[in-house]
C-alpha cells in the first residue's frame, strides 16, 4: 500500500517500474442491507488482489466519492458529481505521474464511467500512461444478488441479511430512461435494482475470482509483466 510507505520507499518502487492502482468507488445507498461503502470496498478488493498477483502493482488510497446523483434522496449518499470527479482524477493522475509512469484506475460505479473516460482520454493526450478498468460480468444493476454476494465474500458481518429485499427487477435497459429522469427513487423505494435473494459468500468468491482474473488479463495486455515500458492504446 502506497499510504504505508515513506517517500524514499515510494521512490524506490517507482524506480523499479511500479504500476499505481487506484480504486474508484462511491459512498452511496446500497439498499437497506449493504453498507454505503460497497462500491469502494469491491474496487479496493480488486486492486488488492491484483497487487497480490503482480509484485509490480502498488495500491494507492481509494477514491471513496463519485458521481452518485442518481441516488439522491437516500440518506448517507455523498456525491461530488461528474465534473468534480473528472477534475479530481485528472489532477490526481497528473500528480501521481510525477512519481509513477503507469496509473491504473479500477472503477466500480456505473455513474463514474463517463467522467473517468473523459479524464483518462485527456491524460493520455498529455502522454500520461493512464488506463481505466471497467468490470464486465452478468448480474443485476445495483445492490442485488451480485453485489450482495461480493460483500458477503468480503465482509459478511457488514451485510444485514435480514433486511435484504427485492427492488425493481426490470432489465437495466428498460430502467435507464426512468433512472435518467427521476433517479433510483423513481423506480425503487428501497434503493435496490435487482433481487439479493439467494446470494452467498461462495457465489461472491467465484465472482471475485472471475473479476480478478479479468483485471489481471487486462493489465497484462496493457503492461506485460517485468516490463515497465509504455505500450500503445
Amino acid at each position: 500500500m502506497l499510504a504505508n510507505l515513506t517517500w524514499p520507499e515510494a521512490g524506490a518502487r517507482a524506480t523499479a517500474g511500479a504500476i499505481l492502482a487506484v480504486a474508484v468507488g462511491a459512498t452511496e445507498q446500497h439498499g437497506p442491507h449493504l453498507p454505503l461503502s460497497t462500491d469502494t470496498d469491491i474496487a479496493a478488493a480488486l486492486c488488492a488482489r491484483l497487487a497480490a498477483a503482480r509484485p509490480d502493482v502498488l495500491v494507492g488510497p481509494a477514491i471513496p466519492y463519485g458521481a452518485s446523483g442518481e441516488h439522491a434522496g437516500f440518506p448517507g449518499t455523498l456525491s461530488i458529481g461528474q465534473a468534480a470527479l473528472e477534475l479530481l482524477v485528472v489532477e490526481l493522475c497528473r500528480s501521481a505521474t510525477d512519481t509513477f509512469d503507469r496509473i491504473l484506475l479500477v472503477n466500480w460505479h456505473g455513474g463514474n464511467i463517463e467522467a473517468l473516460r473523459r479524464a483518462k482520454d485527456l491524460l493520455r493526450t498529455e502522454s500520461r500512461d493512464v488506463r481505466l478498468y471497467l468490470p464486465r460480468f452478468e448480474g443485476d444493476p445495483h445492490a442485488g444478488r451480485s453485489e450482495t454476494a461480493l460483500q458477503l465474500a468480503l465482509t459478511p458481518g457488514r451485510v444485514r441479511g435480514d433486511r435484504a429485499a427485492a427492488g425493481d427487477t426490470r432489465p437495466l435497459a428498460e430502467l435507464l430512461p426512468l433512472l435518467r429522469r427521476g433517479g433510483v427513487r423513481a423506480v425503487s423505494a428501497n434503493g435496490v435494482l435487482g433481487d439479493p435473494a439467494g446470494a452467498s459468500a461462495d457465489e461472491g468468491v467465484a465472482l471475485l475470482e472471475h473479476l480478478s482474473a479479468d483485471l489481471l488479463d487486462r493489465t497484462r495486455l496493457w503492461w506485460p509483466e517485468n516490463s515497465p515500458e509504455r505500450t500503445g492504446t
